[in-house]
Order: structure tokens, then sequence, then C-alpha cells
């Protein structure tokens, strides 16, 4: 999966990476019509290419991308950008000249890059780290030598400024443990790691999870919330199975197993897909969290207590089209995703609140009214008896 552009750098701005850039090409002035790619001089007898953008119409745009994974730091462009400019690959590097950038190519389209890892950041020629109370920035120049010819230089120098901004996490200490009970996995997207939690609430508002193993009765609705915790709002993710076992192990082959989606289908009819903010009906893969809720069922034998094993895709932000399921098609829910960004949450075990209290239901409603005739019927039977003795004692009395 690859980020096209800017995009991932402008999204998350404020939590993964920001980037600026410093190169703007020179074009024509009766080409520069789109301000969204060139910008003209306030005399309007020049311009320059907008960030991102080159050529002598600025057409082309050069997919200048900046990744902040979790440990390393990479910039990129496609090498036509730098072949316009006539910038060998020989002659990037970062501030310190030793940290030289390399060509890749990416699905068939070459790039020049630089990577490098956090630890050498400063080796590299990074710039003093900001921190502040939340966040830590991060700062680095993609640089190239000027292009000598005689005593002269024609072409003109690159610049790329980009900056990754991370969360700057702190650890505070609670005089008691909150221990939330979820299921998280961690999925890497190109150079970004997501983390995925899959946990269960208590009712539809979706406010309160369940802390400890939940203890739910049969038939009632068992809410499930899937969602993208790091980075937040930023990719769609899909659903594509969900199914319950009897053992904690996803694809064991041993117990009972019930599935409920399947191809990110419904495939148990008490499923329904809610929407995030308002609770009422919703679709998988179209936002960051997806939630839905079955009835709580049983298996038929021991042991009865269930776990929920859901597998996971993500997707980028636009990517609305192949990240939301077709379930009215066939063909489309029989077909397999083949999806690098997959992972497996596995949830429980879900106990089941039964048997004690039915049967002293069962017992209170039948047994014990059964009962009490019996023995209402009995005390008649014997009364009976007694009035019909005491009946013939007095006859004989009466004859004497």
């Amino acid at each position: 999966m690859i980020l096209v552009g800017l995009k991932l750098s402008v999204v998350l701005v404020l939590l993964i990476g920001c980037t600026h850039h410093l190169v703007q090409g020179r074009c024509s002035v009766e080409h520069c019509t789109d301000p969204t790619r060139c910008v003209l001089s306030e005399d309007q007898r020049s311009c320059k290419c907008a960030i991102g953008y080159y050529g002598d119409q600025c057409d082309k745009d050069a997919h200048i991308q900046v990744m902040c994974g979790r440990d390393y730091i990479t910039v990129r462009a496609l090498e036509d950008f730098f072949m316009y400019h006539n910038v060998p690959l020989e002659s990037l590097h970062l501030s310190n000249k030793s940290c030289r950038a390399q060509r890749e190519v990416i699905h068939g389209v070459p790039y020049y890059m630089s990577r490098i890892t956090k630890e050498k950041y400063l080796a590299c020629g990074g710039k003093q780290l900001e921190k502040n109370f939340t966040h830590i920035s991060y700062s680095l120049s993609l640089l190239s030598d000027p292009q000598v010819t005689g005593n002269i230089i024609r072409n003109p120098v690159i610049k790329i400024d980009y900056k990754c901004i991370y969360p700057y996490i702190r650890r505070v200490s609670l005089p008691f443990p909150v221990i939330p009970f979820s299921s998280e996995a961690v999925i890497r997207v190109d150079e970004l790691d997501a983390t995925i939690e899959l946990m269960l609430y208590t009712d539809q508002s979706y406010s309160k999870a369940y802390s400890s193993s939940p203890t739910i009765e049969l038939r009632d609705k068992v809410y499930v919330e899937v969602t993208v915790t790091e980075p937040a709002d930023f990719f769609l993710v899909r659903i594509n199975e969900c199914w319950a076992t009897q053992s904690s192990q996803p694809r064991t082959a041993e117990g009972l197993v019930h599935t409920l989606l399947m191809n990110g289908c419904v495939n148990d009819q008490t499923v329904v897909f809610l929407n995030g903010s308002t609770g009422q009906p919703g679709r998988n893969g179209d936002s960051s969290t997806v939630r839905y809720s079955f009835d709580m069922f049983r298996f038929t034998s021991t042991p009865h207590d269930l776990y929920l094993h859901c597998t996971v895709q993500l997707c980028e932000p636009d990517d609305h089209v192949s990240c939301t399921p077709n379930c009215k098609s066939i063909a489309k829910r029989e077909a397999v995703r083949a999806d690098p960004a997959l992972g497996l949450l596995s949830y429980g075990p879900i106990r089941i609140e039964m048997p004690d209290g039915a049967q002293s239901s069962v017992l209170m409603t039948v047994v014990l009214p059964v009962a009490a005739v019996w023995t209402v019927g009995f005390f008649l039977i014997i009364l009976i008896t007694m009035a019909k003795a005491g009946s013939r004692r007095l006859a004989q009395t009466e004859e004497h």
C-alpha cells in the first residue's frame, strides 16, 4: 500500500509528521493558470511551481512524501523530479554528507529517497529536538551539492526540509490498577505502524467497556467495536471475518465454531452494523471505527464460554470503494481479498449467564405449584375419609 504524495504528512500533522519543502521550479507565466500548481509573482512577470510540482507548466507531481515510522524517518520523491533539475543521485545527502540518498523502485516507479533510523538522527545532521508537553519533533534537510561547470553554477540547489512530530508519551502511576479488557494488534502499513483495538461494550451507547471478562445472558445484545487507536482518524478499517470458538486459539480444529462475519458481510442474521456516533445502522469499512452487535448464544456442548476472533484490514483514507464490502453480490462475497495490511484480534472468554437462575425459576413456576396441588389434594382426601368414618360411627350409635 503506497500513500500518494503529501497526503500522509499533511493529514497527520499533529500526530505523526509534517513536511515543508523549499523546492520551487521556475515556470512559464503564460501557462500559470492553476494557483494550486504554480504561484505568480506580485508583478505577474514571473512564476514558481507550487510545493510538490515541477515542469515548465507545473503539470508534474513530484510525489514528495515524508513517512514517519516508529523507528525510521523517510523522505522520497520521483527520480524524474531530480532529473528535471539536473540533480544526480550521488549529489543528494542529509546535512551530514556521509548520509547519502538511495534509489528505490516501487511498483515499477523509480524514486530517490533518504531513510535513517532515529538512532542516527543526530549523526546525520538532524536539528536539535523540539519538545513540548505533548509532542517531540524531528527536523531534517535533504540537500543537493551545487553542480559546478567551470567557474559557474547554473542549476539550482535542491533543499527539502522535512519534519516528523511524534506523541511525547509519559507514564503515570495510579494508586489502583486500571486494566481494560481488550485486544490489540499492530499492523505495519508502508512505513507506519497502526494500532487496532477490539473491545466489548455494555450497551449501544459504547460509552463503557467491559473491564473484565463479561458475563452475558442468552439473546442479550453483544456490542463489539474495532477501532484504529494510533494514528487516530486516519486509516479506514474493515472487518473481514469474525467468528466464535470454544477455544482461545482462533484457528484450532478442536471444538465448535460459529461464523458471524464472512468477507466483510453478515453471516449471522442477528448481526447489525452500527454507526460510530449515533448508534443507528452503519457500514463496514467507511471510517476508522467499526461497530456491530449480535445476539448472545452458546454452543450446544461444553464449554459454553466462547472466544471472539476478527481479522481486520486497513485502507487509505480515500479508498472507500475497495474498503467497503459489496454484500449484495455473491461473487464479491466469495472473493478473498489479498492485502498485506491485515491483522487478527481475539477477545475472551465471554461467559454465558444461565443455568442456576434458569433452573431455580423453573422450580418456582412448575415444581412448587404442582407440589402444592398434590398436597392440597392429599389433605382433602384425608378430610373426606375422616368425615365418612365419622358419619358411619354416628349412624351406628343412633341404631343402638
